[in-house]
């Protein structure tokens, strides 16, 4: 299985804050659209790097209370680590834990945006795999029993 496949069921909405906006506003819309990360984006939309929960945490481990007023520039990953739809999903897995990052841009031929997958999404579609793959062993077995 390809990332464009995950893509495909997931869409390509892909969550993004500014620079400029305070940790707390990066927290709050992380909590009110229920996902792990957004990617910071300039005016002109080009990305910047990518913020996350556990880049918010090491914030506050690291500044305390007052990190919520900081800006999510400073706190963002700027090193994006990317993939392409055609990039497997037992490749993108590894990358994740060699990388030790949750959250993946995708990236088209151009170098344009065309979604953003997480862990969950690939957990997700190995599962998903692997129980059709025991199915066809099931349906295969009851056919030559």
């Amino acid at each position: 299985m390809i990332i464009g496949s995950i893509l495909k069921g997931k869409g390509s909405e892909v969550v993004s804050v500014g620079p400029e906006d305070t940790v707390l506003a990066v927290a709050r819309t992380l909590s009110e659209r229920r996902i792990g990360a957004a990617l910071v984006r300039d005016a002109a939309g080009a990305m910047l790097g990518i913020i996350s929960e556990r880049d918010i945490i090491r914030g506050m481990a690291a500044h305390g209370p007052g990190t919520t007023g900081l800006k999510a520039e400073q706190f963002m990953t700027r090193d994006l680590v990317t993939v392409t739809p055609q990039t497997l999903v037992i490749e993108a897995l590894g990358l994740m834990t060699h990388k030790r990052v949750r959250h993946l841009p995708v990236l088209g031929k151009g170098g344009e945006l065309l979604g953003l997958i997480s862990i969950g999404d690939l957990v997700k579609a190995r599962i998903e795999e692997a129980e059709q793959e025991a199915q066809e062993l099931k349906n295969y077995v009851a056919a030559s029993g």
